[in-house]
């Protein structure tokens, strides 16, 4: 066995227990942080609003107390993929500093995969999965001979639309053109089945017992509402649903208010 040493941060490679004790590293990161903070694994973002002067000091405060936590743990952020997303028209696109660094903005910035701009536009996450599936669909022409449709369904359903459906609920097409871009994919990869190529995309789907895009993304919908009305999501159904109440005996009570929403940047 070898001799005690002091250890001052760190674990051995490839531990079981490197990720627990990471998790209760970085848990006291946002002791004091005023404004908002997402972290995931060792990522983080500070989120805040911007409508006076004192929103943009709470955030430099924030980064402030970061840099801190980072000099008295050890720690460094890498200032070079640090970047500022200023969203909302009229932002007044303060300046913010990390430690004696100043930190550049970015029209734009990928959270888990999704891209999003500094208008919330989406348009440029359509064109990322649609880029993407098309690239796995001209290799899967290229590379599989067979084109039976238990081979190419198989195939399509693993790497080519989890792209079109990865987070579908925050940048789903409100769009008929953004929609059509998206289907055109899976219009692509019907049409590679042998004996289907001659049929219609309706047609084609219904033979091979599948839904459009569109509907996929309706159907999914359909059952969170479902599960928010039957007791779950409470929390985070609170600010997207609204209960009819109604004192008709007639009908049920399971029914939502529709409202109108308008959005702003």
């Amino acid at each position: 066995m070898s001799k005690w040493r002091p250890v001052t941060s760190g674990v051995p490679h490839r531990l079981v227990l490197g990720p627990a004790l990471f998790n209760i590293f970085v848990s006291i990161k946002d002791s004091g942080i005023k404004c908002t903070l997402s972290k995931f694994a060792d990522d983080t973002k500070l989120c805040g609003v911007v409508d006076m002067l004192e929103g943009r000091d709470a955030i430099q405060r924030d980064l402030d107390r970061l840099e801190r936590w980072a000099c008295v743990n050890l720690r460094k952020f890498n200032k070079v993929k640090c970047k500022v997303l200023h969203v909302g028209w009229g932002n007044p696109q303060h300046n913010y500093r990390l430690g004696r660094e100043w930190l550049e903005s970015s029209p734009e910035e990928k959270d888990l995969e999704v891209l999003v701009d500094k208008k919330l536009n989406m348009s440029w996450q359509y064109g990322l999965a649609v880029q993407k599936d098309n690239y796995a669909l001209g290799c899967i022409k290229r590379s599989v001979t067979s084109r039976s449709r238990e081979v190419i369904l198989l195939l399509c359903s693993s790497p080519v639309r989890p792209h079109l459906e990865y987070c579908v609920q925050l940048w789903g097409p409100q769009y008929r053109r953004d929609m059509e871009l998206l289907e055109r994919v899976q219009r692509r990869a019907t049409k590679l089945i042998r004996g289907l190529e001659h049929l219609s995309y309706e047609d084609r789907l219904r033979e091979l017992g599948l839904f459009s895009l569109e509907k996929r993304r309706l159907q999914g919908d359909l059952i969170v509402a479902f599960q928010y009305l039957k007791g779950a999501y409470k929390k985070a159904g609170e600010g997207l649903f609204t209960r009819a109440w109604s004192d008709k005996t007639r009908g049920n009570g399971f029914k939502l208010k529709e409202d109108k929403f308008r959005f702003r940047y």
